[in-house]
């Protein structure tokens, strides 16, 4: 009788977990909140023509959603984060 030869597939367990790290919530959380605080800055019914309404307000909405595009898309360099 010939003996079976045994073969023993290596199976790779690959590690499935958040498809993001910490940080890139922490970032996107500062920009919901960044988000906020410029729409809070546009609201009102009093002077709506003021400089804070019609210039600084949209620039920091803009960068909210310019930081939560940034927190999707960095790419920390310590695997272990």
């Amino acid at each position: 009788m010939a003996q079976a030869n045994k073969t023993t597939k290596s199976s790779t367990v690959s590690k499935t977990g958040f498809a993001f790290s910490k940080i890139n919530y922490q970032l996107f959380g500062a920009s919901v909140i960044v988000v906020i605080i410029g729409f809070f800055l546009m609201s009102g019914t009093t002077d709506i023509y003021s400089f804070t309404k019609i210039t600084i307000a949209p620039i920091v909405v803009i960068l909210g959603f310019a930081l939560g595009f940034v927190a999707i898309l960095y790419k920390p360099k310590n695997k272990n984060v």
